[in-house]
């Protein structure tokens, strides 16, 4: 009996150095991979409307192969990216039969880039969101069955009872039994919106609704939106309009107000608990040198992940929050470390009353973006709030217990290398809570709506997304 159990604990041992050292080797090699989760192909298609029912015509809304975005997101050095044609009367089959082998063969075409199958789902009771469909040998009947059941715009002629909140949770329920599970991101959550505490096609309980159903699915919103070209004329002349397309409640610094105020509804959830993570894309249709509004996929925004080059761990990189977001390629690397070892997307667990030691450490590359400029980092800002548990409204959209806690320029930081380095002690953590880091290259003490006409590169921010600090 003393032998077997000798040779059981040696064999547990045995069994564990080889996943131990996967373990290390597994973060040892990850690291910042920029990409775009929201991607329009030519099969973002118009409808020919006196046919019954609707055809779909190619090129009607959006107009590029993806072989061409996939080509360009290689170009701005993109190493991921998501396709995302949004729906319409049967548009499953349009996805299933035409969008999924022009993948396919964009795959084989630029293989340098991790290339998702997904598409911006007509989210029933809501606005879009990006659907990003893990790798898997049955994507594509994946996709085809949350569309052709669950996409709001699919039957014809339209279902009002397929775009209820209800349905949406129903859809997410059919999602988790999906195997590996998909994520949903919303896209540019304020768009719809009036104006500040006026919600329009998404507010905040209907976020608490989706991330308690599926809370390893629906995973977070886009902190900064596409379409930020608009402004931009075809000659590269600035012209009216409002970045992002958001004609009301305008982005402030070029990001959803939702993520940009200070103790707003980003912190609102944050300060649940929630692990709900921003993003950034390009929603690239048409772009601007041809008279669209949007950037190629990473010629302005770029949604960062700390992640090896492969499928699975971009997924989970994405789902567990290893991300920060920056435009105009103001920073190209992004640690926020709290005591020796916790990262963007982590926790830290803390005695209470316990000192706790932030490094920040960023690149402000020596290059030129694809402006022509060089934009530099001219402050940062650490960003604290608690963590108190459930709101007790689920219409809650704000955490007053966050606080922007420091800030930092150019005197108050180092040099390493590459790196600019910053070191803040946090004295004597009382609760749980949360920290997170954003940056400019302007002086705006907090981002201000963005006027009508606004040049988008004289404007710009990264965020990062929280590490949570836990007694």
């Amino acid at each position: 009996m003393v032998l077997r159990s000798v040779l059981c604990v040696i064999l547990f041992i045995l069994l564990l150095i080889p996943q131990s050292l996967q373990a290390q080797s597994s973060d040892s090699s990850r690291s910042w991979l920029s990409g775009d989760h929201h991607i329009h192909s030519r099969y973002s298609v118009g409808w020919n409307m006196e046919r019954n029912p609707p055809t779909p015509i190619t090129g009607g809304d959006a107009i590029y192969h993806t072989a061409l975005n996939a080509l360009m997101a290689s170009h701005y050095g993109l190493s991921w990216m998501v396709t995302t044609d949004h729906g319409g009367p049967n548009h499953s089959k349009v996805n299933r039969d035409k969008a999924y082998p022009d993948l396919q063969m964009s795959r084989i075409v630029v293989p340098e880039v991790i290339q998702f199958y997904g598409m911006e789902f007509d989210t029933p009771g809501a606005d879009h969101s990006s659907l990003i469909i893990p790798h898997s040998h049955n994507e594509a009947d994946h996709l085809f069955h949350i569309e052709s059941t669950y996409n709001r715009r699919e039957p014809f002629p339209l279902d009002e009872t397929w775009n209820t909140e209800p349905r949406m949770i129903e859809a997410l329920l059919a999602m988790q039994q999906l195997s590996p599970k998909p994520i949903v991101i919303a896209n540019h959550p304020g768009r719809s919106a009036q104006g500040p505490d006026q919600y329009g096609l998404y507010d905040p309980a209907e976020f608490r609704d989706w991330n308690d159903t599926a809370p390893e699915i629906a995973v977070g919103m886009a902190g900064a939106p596409g379409h930020q070209a608009i402004a931009i004329a075809p000659d590269s002349s600035i012209k009216l309009g409002p970045r992002g397309g958001y004609g009301r409640y305008h982005t402030m610094g070029g990001f959803d107000p939702m993520t940009a105020r200070v103790g707003g509804l980003w912190d609102s959830l944050l300060g649940e608990g929630r692990r709900w993570w921003i993003t950034s894309n390009s929603d690239s249709h048409v772009h601007w040198r041809e008279g669209g509004a949007d950037f190629w996929p990473g010629e302005y925004s770029k949604t960062y992940v700390w992640a090896q080059k492969d499928y699975d761990d971009i997924i989970d990189g994405i789902r567990n929050g290893r991300v920060f977001v920056t435009l105009g390629d103001l920073v190209s690397e992004l640690y926020v470390t709290a005591g020796e070892s916790t990262h963007i997307g982590g926790e830290l667990t803390i005695e209470k009353g316990d000192d706790v030691t932030v490094t920040i450490r960023f690149v402000d590359p020596e290059t030129l973006n694809p402006w022509s400029q060089n934009p530099s980092v001219q402050r940062v800002d650490l960003i604290m709030g608690k963590v108190s548990g459930p709101a007790k409204k689920r219409d809650a959209d704000s955490n007053k217990s966050t606080k922007v806690i420091a800030r930092f320029t150019a005197d108050d930081w180092t040099k390493d290398g590459d790196y600019t380095v910053i070191t803040h002690t946090i004295k004597k953590v009382k609760s749980d809570s949360y920290i997170r880091v954003r940056g400019t290259n302007g002086e705006e003490l907090e981002p201000e709506p963005d006027p009508t006409g606004e040049d988008p590169w004289a404007d710009l921010w990264f965020y990062s997304n929280p590490i949570f600090i836990t007694l």
